[in-house]
């Protein structure tokens, strides 16, 4: 059961799939509290186009962008490749900005009176975890709501047809429907065929690749954390 308590919600919001029904879901299962959307700025462009359009159409109050670009550069991917910090090869382009993330998110918390924060992190990853230690951290004692330990849903087909019964504008397709995280240094997938291991990601299928291929990827991303950098950390 819901807290009927709950009268102001802080949410990770990035306007995709989840988090755009989190609102209106919030909404119903909350007794209509007030949501401040929340958009952590750690340099994914263009989909921070009609953010606040689209967030305030949905039931927000407001959205705040808050910019941590050069706090995650500094602070965490330079430290980081001075470590060489990799899982497995891969360079944990999502871990370096969910937790800087998740500490703006505790600030505007409290800087706003929230009862709660709020994130779209399903059960099967470690996003939930990096998001809700770094509430603990920076607001202890502030109520995290994980709507994917909550809800009925139960897929990314179910969360479209909750959008559409709800009229919530998607940029996706059932076809497209791929869960993608992107930031400063990486555009990660998952979901549709990347679910099964047997599968060879579709690398030429049109626009899954959004930063290119592997080595334009990092040359890219080296030359947009370079743009970013203050010359004496070059």
């Amino acid at each position: 059961m819901a807290d009927k308590g709950i009268k102001k919600i802080v949410l990770a919001y990035s306007g995709g799939l989840d988090t755009s029904i989190i609102i209106p879901w919030l909404k119903e299962n909350y007794d209509d509290p007030e949501i401040i959307a929340v958009c952590g700025n750690v340099g994914q462009n263009d989909e921070l186009d009609g953010l606040e359009e689209k967030a305030i159409k949905t039931g927000a109050s407001k959205l705040i962008v808050a910019d941590l670009v050069d706090e995650m550069v500094e602070d965490v991917i330079i430290p980081s490749l001075k470590m060489d910090a990799t899982y497995e090869g891969y360079l944990l382009g999502t871990a370096f900005a969910r937790p800087i993330i998740g500490k703006k998110l505790a600030q505007i918390a409290l800087e706003e009176g929230a009862d709660a924060v709020c994130h779209g992190c399903t059960g099967k990853g470690n996003d939930q975890v990096r998001f809700e230690l770094a509430v603990k951290r920076w607001a202890p004692g502030m109520k995290v709501i994980a709507p994917w330990r909550e809800w009925d849903i139960k897929s990314r087909d179910e969360e479209i047809d909750y959008a559409e019964a709800h009229d919530v504008p998607l940029k996706i397709s059932r076809e497209t429907n791929y869960s993608k995280d992107k930031n400063l240094w990486h555009l990660s997938h998952e979901g549709l065929d990347l679910e099964d291991p047997s599968l060879e990601p579709q690398y030429e299928k049109e626009g899954f690749l959004e930063l290119g291929f592997h080595l334009c990827r990092h040359r890219m991303s080296l030359s947009m954390l370079r743009s970013h950098l203050r010359p004496e950390l070059l």
